[in-house]
């Protein structure tokens, strides 16, 4: 038996307390009622002539190991010779091994010169993380006065156990998952969890990399003996044979991490944000608050007016120029819906496609929906790679923008809404290809990907052009302001997106951008956190001010 210290199987008789007490009442009974002849005897205790002092003394033994078997550590020590000693090591043991299933069985027991029993019996245990384990220890059973009690010492537990020591399990030692200098990544989110009992990891890169992390697929943990003072272990029980484990290493920048956690300190709504180098798609940061879910590569979110950018790339490749004229009144109105700014402001009526832009006027783009057929923002979309099948070595959500089915529909996709859905992973990386002028697919544990995703679509170089010069005038002339004044020539788009049913609808913000003199775009989502100028924005500049330091 794996895993086992059972090499050949005592027979069992478990189960038979009550036979027993009414053989050895019999048998009182027959004495006292004329005496026991040779005839009587084996007609009770068959031909070969069970002891009734080993019959008693076994039943006693039951009773102890039926305590034990329950996990009962006080009644079974009450058992024996020494109930302190033998509550506080069974405690141990169990409390140590944590088994889900124990089943503990008595063999035949035999009397010994001076009149004490001994009995053998065997120990079965399913432990979590371990798998089955079993062994085969002996009791000895004394008299005092009329009462059995089991004599107890620590190698009754176990064999291998001496005074001063315990049953323990020990982890097998996991490979780490590492940042892109090589040290122990620390981002918890991005990490994830192993289950203490069973060893596994059960969440984040953890999961997913589990049999890389531990080597193998055998069992996560060993049975040893420990001290019970140091918690040293003495001697290996058990032992999985299987190759070490090997790290993970991830794109992931410690600095650009260290910023982007720092940024959501003190933060009170969900939050996420998320940095990629445009050059090659590597995750620099992705960070969460509270930590827990990985919003910031997972999440669903409508993205609002982020996805202006998408947006305004299709009217660009339709013709539209920055400096063209656009009205953006208080109401725009599609078949009886209304959609306006927010808080309806306008703009004056000299006021250009960069201005709606860097305002972020709805108005203006719902009114300019009839340039765009009802695929036209779903085949654009593909040239910033949402929708694509991201094969990033992590799980990601990488949006969805479907073709639009009515003229509503179209018109709320236009502004970032309806079934328009991103991560903040997704609007990361539009606004790092803008920067790059080319989707590349971000990239957490490059050696793992084995297909990256490349869009069938490009986006012209006028049109990436054009996205650039607007995404600086939101920092410069419009609801970017919260950046103005950092260094390193921001762009950005802010973004407000409602969710829900409730009226007024409450709303996530949004804010994403890149770096003019680095290799860095970002994005940032505060859930239900109102506007992604005013809620969004002072996050995003705490994140990039964090990495001027």
């Amino acid at each position: 038996m794996t895993g086992s210290d059972i090499h050949g199987e005592f027979p069992l008789y478990r189960r038979r307390r009550s036979s027993v007490r009414m053989v050895v009442s019999a048998v009182a009974a027959l004495a006292v009622t004329g005496g026991v002849g040779y005839w009587a005897y084996t007609a009770l205790f068959g031909d070969d002539g069970e002891d009734p002092r080993v019959a008693a003394a076994t039943a006693e033994l039951e009773r102890f190991l039926s305590a034990w078997e329950a996990g009962d550590a006080r009644r079974a020590g009450l058992l024996t010779d020494t109930p302190g000693n033998a509550e506080s090591l069974i405690t141990s043991v169990m409390t140590n091994l944590e088994p889900s299933r124990t089943d503990i069985g008595a063999g035949r027991g035999e009397r010994k010169e001076g009149g004490e029993v001994e009995v053998p019996f065997t120990v079965r245990m399913a432990l979590p993380g371990a798998g089955d384990y079993a062994w085969r220890s002996r009791a000895k059973l004394v008299e005092q006065g009329d009462v059995w009690k089991v004599e107890f010492h620590s190698g009754l537990v176990h064999p291998a156990v001496v005074p001063g020591q315990t049953l323990a399990l020990k982890s097998r030692e996991r490979a780490a998952v590492l940042d892109a200098n090589g040290d122990e990544l620390r981002a918890a989110s991005l990490v994830g969890a192993v289950d203490p009992k069973t060893g596994k990891g059960v969440s984040g890169l953890q999961a997913r990399y589990d049999r890389r992390l531990m080597g193998g697929s055998g069992p996560s943990k060993s049975v040893v003996v420990v001290d019970r003072r140091s918690g040293q272990v003495v001697k290996q029980l058990t032992a999985a044979e299987e190759p070490p484990g090997q790290p993970v290493r991830t794109t992931v920048e410690p600095e650009v991490q260290e910023a982007a956690a720092e940024a959501l300190d003190g933060v009170a709504k969900n939050a996420a944000i998320v940095a990629v180098e445009p050059s090659s798609g590597h995750i620099l940061a992705a960070a969460n608050t509270p930590a827990g879910m990985n919003r910031a590569l997972a999440g669903r979110y409508p993205p609002g007016s982020t996805f202006k950018v998408v947006t305004a790339a299709a009217l660009l490749k339709q013709g539209m120029k920055p400096s063209d004229r656009g009205e953006c009144p208080k109401f725009a109105y599609v078949n009886g819906q209304r959609f306006e700014n927010q808080d309806q402001f306008v703009l004056p009526a000299e006021a250009t496609f960069r201005d709606n832009f860097a305002h972020s006027c709805n108005t203006f783009f719902v009114n300019a929906r009839n340039r765009l057929s009802g695929s036209t923002l779903h085949e654009t979309a593909e040239a910033f790679g949402i929708g694509g099948d991201w094969d990033v070595g992590a799980t990601t959500y990488d949006g969805s923008v479907p073709v639009s089915t009515s003229d509503n529909d179209k018109a709320a996709a236009a502004i970032g809404q309806a079934r328009v859905q991103a991560s903040p992973l997704v609007m990361a990386s539009v606004a790092a290809t803008v920067k790059e002028g080319a989707f590349k697919q971000p990239l957490l544990v490059p050696d793992a990907v084995k297909n990256r995703f490349e869009p069938h679509a490009r986006l012209d170089e006028g049109v990436v052009r054009a996205l650039r010069s607007m995404m600086r005038a939101t920092v410069t002339d419009g609801a970017g302001r919260a950046l103005r004044g950092i260094s390193g020539e921001p762009h950005a788009k802010t973004g407000t997106a409602e969710f829900g049913t409730a009226t007024p609808p409450p709303t996530h913000a949004w804010m994403i951008g890149y770096q003019g003199d680095r290799d860095l775009a970002w994005s940032v989502l505060l859930e239900d956190g109102g506007s992604g100028g005013s809620d969004a924005g002072p996050i995003a500049a705490r994140f990039l001010r964090n990495l001027a330091r």
